[in-house]
């Protein structure tokens, strides 16, 4: 038990729990900008990956097919270094990583929504137009909430690995919690803070399951 005792007096425990805290806060802010900005952004997205126009749609198409298909971590150092090369203009470390994370995000957002708004049988529309809904009041009161319901699944899958994928901001400098961890693990020279860490992102993706494991349920008179 003294052996215990000093090995947590040598790490300073109260302090790592501190800064770890702090960088926790770090990563809960990259989490909610970057859903803040990206959910919406994917419903522009899908727009232009259902337009009739084929100019619109085949370039949304390319846009996807770049971003779905290279690493959200060259994404970053792409956003963060090509402005000033190419344009001159910089952005700081923290907005570049929002930045990137919100155009990733919402190319991964924009087909799952695709796919539920497709899902959605012709018949759906076809009756709330007999029915005298407007297209607006059809998509917001038929339409929306099935497909809500029906892309619960995917959205929580992918905002679990938001979650996780706020640890690779730290390719950037951004003080977030697993950058924290590793500087932390490094000076003490101890697995302690990356323990912590875990512990963190796990109560996070823990959180995040049971609200999606409410909003299922809250939308369950649609199954």
């Amino acid at each position: 038990m003294s052996a215990l005792s000093a090995y947590f007096q040598r790490i300073r425990l109260d302090r790592l729990l501190v800064a770890m805290l702090r960088s926790s806060g770090v990563s809960l802010e990259v989490f909610f900008l970057t859903l803040l900005f990206a959910l919406p952004l994917a419903l522009l997205v899908t727009a232009g990956r259902m337009s009739r126009l084929a100019v619109v749609s085949k370039l949304t198409n390319a846009f996807m097919l770049v971003i779905r298909g290279t690493p959200l971590m060259l994404q970053l150092i792409f956003v963060y270094f090509a402005p000033p090369t190419l344009f001159h203009v910089g952005m700081g470390r923290f907005t570049a990583a929002i930045v990137a994370m919100v155009i990733n995000y919402a190319a991964y957002f924009a087909e799952i929504y695709r796919g539920g708004i497709q899902s959605i049988a012709r018949g759906q529309y076809e009756a709330a137009k007999v029915l005298g809904f407007t297209k607006v009041q059809t998509f917001v009161r038929v339409i929306l909430p099935q497909v809500v319901k029906k892309i619960l699944p995917a959205m929580g899958n992918e905002v679990i690995t938001l979650v996780k994928d706020t640890a690779l901001v730290q390719v950037l400098g951004v003080g977030e919690l697993f950058h924290v961890a590793q500087t932390q693990s490094g000076r003490l020279v101890s697995v302690m803070p990356l323990f912590i860490a875990g512990v963190f992102y796990f109560m996070m993706n823990w959180g995040v399951s049971k609200f999606f494991d409410f909003a299922e349920a809250r939308l369950g008179y649609y199954s």
